[in-house]
């Protein structure tokens, strides 16, 4: 007999189907973590925005929030330039979210208030970047919606953020 040395093909066909199956198991577990930390840091991002805000408000702001009012990404570049916030968060896109705001001017019946919003920047299938919405605003309260008709939306403004059926405080 001759002394053959390697690996048969049906060997090598086994090793290939045991790396498949692990492939299988591991790569949603992996997807999930990445979506996972996604939203932590939208989290994460939104307290700083909230906190960016506030000391905006208290210094620079003289009691008014940054932003212009016609602007759908009220305050995000002010604070980037003020240094209150770095450069990727104020352009507004981090960590697979869309981050925008708003703010209400100061009036005599009622104090200044301002809002942040961020969306998954894809809500579905594989690339799936986050599996809720969340939002902040003047009181510094997060919430959150998971309503897949959401997902794909901001929140309009500090009221939309009340705690309903479907919008639920992240237990902080």
């Amino acid at each position: 007999m001759k002394n053959q040395k390697g690996f048969s093909l049906i060997e090598l066909l086994i090793v290939v189907v045991i790396i498949g199956i692990i492939a299988a198991i591991a790569i949603p577990n992996l997807l999930a973590a990445r979506r996972s930390a996604n939203e932590g840091s939208s989290i994460s991002s939104l307290r700083t925005l909230h906190g960016a805000q506030m000391t905006y408000g208290a210094t620079a702001g003289a009691g008014e929030y940054a932003g212009d009012l016609a602007n759908s990404n009220v305050g995000l570049g002010q604070l980037r330039d003020a240094g209150l916030v770095d450069a990727q968060l104020g352009s507004g896109l981090k960590s697979g979210y869309q981050f925008v705001g708003g703010r209400i001017a100061n009036a005599p019946a009622a104090p200044a208030q301002f809002w942040f919003s961020a969306i998954p920047q894809t809500a579905s299938g594989i690339t799936q970047t986050g599996t809720r919405r969340f939002g902040i605003s003047t009181n510094g309260v997060i919430v959150f919606d998971s309503t897949a008709a959401q997902l794909a939306t901001h929140f309009a403004d500090a009221v939309a953020m009340t705690p309903s059926a479907t919008v639920q405080v992240l237990g902080n």
